[in-house]
């Protein structure tokens, strides 16, 4: 009975493929959209994820996100040391600055001073050069797809110069660094030298990154820095998604994308519900057939839930299949900026959770007239 509903379903092209394009549409709208949103959640964290080494980070309590930087006393990573349970800790600099090039324009730069001692939070990928030539003078080191931006075309390479603040900065290495929500290039450099590029401030320390005892929890840890110190300490995964929280909260990024996924869903349901339903009514004189000959309710609603299951994999197929290679091309031809998608594992699954409605639903939105078909009205 499955292989009659489906030469059933297959008979009639133009509303097969009607079907099967509405569902693919609505898949990959609704993936697409959801892998952007993603993604750029995941670029206004990913100067967290690529600080590596520390497992806490210390900031001042009024402190929202990442960019939201409100400079702490000098000592402040000296009463971090103290506090007991705390291994380790080091200073960092976050900060914008602007640079001079020789022709005579200027550009803004994410400026990260990393500790002069350790260089923890140094980038873990380097694609010209090595974190030990941040101590030569005035050494920067630039990630590959701000290098990219600023010189388009120009094989990686050091020796690039510029000026920030009336400072000269060399560049001595190119890294592998994560986009950021800002698209700025990003330099690495020493503290100290990073502070030459910032405009005067009587704080400059953006951070202090600690790491706790490894037998004590980093939320224990934690707590234990806010109660001596009276500063904010989270974890990495705790500074993540206060982030993300603060721009799912703060900004029109979700409400835009929420509503963009919606009208995919909604504009699926209502070409596969219209479509299929046609189809039904179309072939309403084949279903009698199938009554009048001892097929059951439920055997016919079975017939039309395969129905709609295999369009719905069909159309699942192409539209994540078309999600995907749009997120590929992007990627390979947006070199200097490259597009803020991320599929997540989620992103197919919650796409398969809705086209199994969206068919579900469709198929049983037709069945009524079935159902309720009297198998000698085929005979008149």
């Amino acid at each position: 009975m499955i292989w009659i509903a489906l030469k059933m379903l297959t008979g009639n092209r133009g509303k097969f493929y009607a079907i099967v394009f509405g569902i693919a549409f609505a898949c990959m709208l609704m993936a697409q959209q959801a892998s952007i949103f993603i993604g750029l959640m995941r670029n206004t964290t990913s100067q967290i994820r690529d600080t590596q080494g520390a497992d806490i980070w210390v900031m001042d309590p009024s402190v929202e996100f990442i960019d939201d930087i409100t400079p702490l006393s000098d000592n402040a990573m000296y009463r971090v040391r103290s506090v007991p349970g705390v291994a380790w800790a080091v200073q960092l600099y976050k900060g914008l600055g602007r640079a001079q090039f020789r022709e005579g324009t200027y550009k803004q730069f994410i400026v990260l001073g990393l500790d002069d001692e350790t260089y923890v939070g140094a980038p873990q990928k380097m694609l010209v050069g090595s974190i030990a030539d941040l101590r030569r003078p005035d050494a920067v080191i630039m990630d590959e797809l701000g290098f990219r931006y600023l010189w388009p075309g120009e094989p990686l390479q050091p020796g690039k110069t510029f000026e920030m603040n009336d400072h000269r900065a060399h560049g001595e290495g190119v890294c592998k660094a994560s986009p950021t929500f800002q698209t700025f290039p990003i330099i690495y450099t020493g503290f100290n030298q990073a502070i030459l590029y910032a405009p005067q401030e009587r704080r400059v320390l953006s951070f202090v990154l600690a790491k706790g005892e490894p037998n004590l929890p980093a939320k224990e840890v934690c707590e234990s820095i806010y109660r001596q110190t009276g500063m904010m300490a989270v974890t990495n995964d705790g500074f993540t998604w206060m982030t993300i929280s603060y721009y799912m909260r703060r900004t029109g990024i979700p409400i835009n994308f929420g509503t963009t996924v919606l009208l995919g869903f909604i504009i699926g349901a209502a070409i596969a519900g219209q479509t299929f339903y046609l189809f039904t009514i179309g072939n309403l004189r084949q279903y009698g057939a199938l009554k009048a000959m001892g097929a059951t309710n439920f055997r016919i609603v079975r017939m039309v839930l395969a129905q709609g299951m295999y369009v719905g994999a069909i159309g699942f197929c192409l539209g994540m299949g078309l999600a995907t290679t749009i997120e590929w091309v992007m990627r390979v031809r947006m070199t200097t900026i490259p597009p803020a998608t991320f599929m997540a594992w989620q992103i197919p699954v919650g796409t398969a959770v809705a086209v199994t409605i969206i068919v579900i639903g469709s198929a049983l939105a037709s069945l009524r007239r079935v159902l309720l078909l009297e198998p000698a009205s085929v005979f008149k």
